[in-house]
């Protein structure tokens, strides 16, 4: 599986239209693509795994080892040619200020030839210094050729491609002018997920073709052949666990955000996922725990308050000791009552909480935890670590909270549920703001399966009986 970067100057230049473009266009030429995000974004991998036809999985050097990086990798090669790997934000962007986190950095890690996506708007000979400026800054990082993106028209193209001859050696594999691929709705996340936007497939598929009529997709190969194919990975694939208990998961409009290789380890530790739609299924399927994850409920607020049976049935499972673990948006969900734009819409009413969104995020960016040794499932972290590292990003803000609870975190970095706590206990619930991720030393899937293979087992957890 031959690596392909895909990194821009800044950001909002258009890199993840144009690898969701660039998956497409390969996939529809007959190139079995594997796609990879930087970061710990969720709603891109949703586009790339549509665009693909594979699942698409985070690198993160923020809860990941490089050679954790490696392996999942690796182990994605099967029956896969080229891998795409979009980036976050400017080539060279990080917390850190030597690059050790930076897209440079993941790049060098893979040996991965970069694609660099330029927003030309207001550019014309300046291109060349920029272009220059980051092909010297760091000589280790193989920027092998340029997307030429927004371009005005041809006199404007022929002003860019002048100046980069001139001046460089970077060839232009792709040139895509202003208007001429279709937009993707933004909102306060980035991209409106592809669960929820209207006619998904058929976006992506205009994408691919203007990605494939604008860019060289035979150089792009090229340029991912000549790349050292990706290490076989060192880590021996664990023996699934027989299926024992059953998950249920929302999977919709207002939930879709999970990690992939999560979803496989909660399958590999026993777990049979059963999904469900929040907004249009009456009752909840028979399982044993459930996993809420992140989303936009605040957009399908109205349509989660109608379907009162399921909420009903969500209540009832709860209060019967069910085990749950929410995080963000179905943090929400649990609330009592949940206030967007000025409309208040009732929830399932399991949390003594009520959610009001915000106009500026309450939470961005990574944050650090702590167990406060109260959480039902145990200790989720392996090894002599302490800290778990996780990331937020919620606009939503506890506005009315009944005290008297536990949490599962102290929140050493980041804001969490009020600034000090996260993973808000009830029953055998735990919701959290936070986002988790299951690699070493964090284990969250394997303690939460655990857990609901144990009280299936002692008989706390019955199926919700109607």
């Amino acid at each position: 599986m031959a690596p392909l970067y895909i990194a821009a100057a800044h950001k909002s230049s258009g890199k993840t239209t144009v690898s969701l473009g660039l998956c497409a266009a390969l996939t529809a030429a007959g190139h079995a693509v594997q796609p990879f995000k930087k970061g710990p974004d969720y709603i891109d991998p949703i586009w790339l795994s549509l665009a693909a036809g594979r699942a698409c999985f985070n690198l993160d050097f923020n809860t990941m080892t490089e050679q954790q990086m490696l392996d999942l990798a690796a182990s994605r090669a099967s029956g896969a040619g080229i891998a795409v790997i979009e980036g976050n934000k400017g080539l060279f962007d990080g917390l850190d200020v030597h690059g050790r986190d930076s897209n440079a950095a993941l790049a060098k890690l893979f040996r991965a030839p970069v694609i660099l996506v330029i927003d030309t708007r207001g550019m014309t000979r300046g291109i060349a210094p920029l272009v220059h400026g980051y092909r010297s800054f760091d000589k280790s990082v193989n920027i092998a050729a340029v997307v030429l993106n927004r371009v005005g028209g041809s006199r404007h193209e022929a002003k860019l491609r002048a100046a980069l001859t001139e001046y460089t050696d970077v060839p232009v594999v792709g040139v895509i002018h202003e208007d001429e691929l279709p937009s993707i709705e933004e909102r306060h996340l980035g991209l409106v997920p592809a669960n929820e936007a209207h006619r998904a497939k058929d976006r992506i598929d205009g994408i691919g073709a203007a990605i494939g009529a604008g860019i060289d997709l035979a150089a792009v190969v090229r340029i991912a052949e000549r790349a050292p194919p990706l290490p076989t990975s060192r880590a021996a694939p664990a023996a699934p666990a027989p299926a024992g208990v059953r998950v249920g998961i929302p999977k919709d409009a207002a939930f879709g955000f999970y990690y992939a290789d999560d979803l496989e380890s909660m399958e590999r530790t026993g777990a049979e996922l059963v999904f469900f739609d929040s907004l249009r299924d009456r009752a909840l399927p028979e399982v044993h725990g459930l996993f809420i994850g992140g989303g936009f409920p605040e957009t399908q607020m109205q349509s989660l308050q109608d379907n009162e049976a399921l909420r009903s049935d969500v209540l009832r499972f709860i209060e019967q000791g069910g085990p749950v673990y929410a995080e963000c948006g179905g943090l929400m969900y649990l609330a009592r009552r949940l206030t967007w734009r000025r409309r208040t819409c009732a929830m399932v009413g399991a949390l003594p909480l009520d959610i009001v969104m915000q106009d500026r995020p309450v939470g961005k960016g990574y944050v650090e935890l702590s167990e406060t040794g109260r959480s039902p499932w145990g200790s989720i972290i392996r090894g002599g670590s302490r800290r778990i590292p996780a990331h937020e990003f919620h606009y939503s803000r506890v506005e009315t909270f009944d005290g008297g609870l536990d949490f599962a975190y102290r929140v050493e970095r980041g804001y969490g549920i009020d600034g000090n706590f996260d993973g808000l206990i009830y029953r055998n619930v735990v919701a959290s703001y936070a986002h988790l991720r299951n690699v070493d030393p964090v284990r969250w899937v394997e303690r939460f399966v655990d857990f609901v293979r144990r009280s299936a087992n002692e008989g706390e957890t019955l199926r919700v009986e109607i």
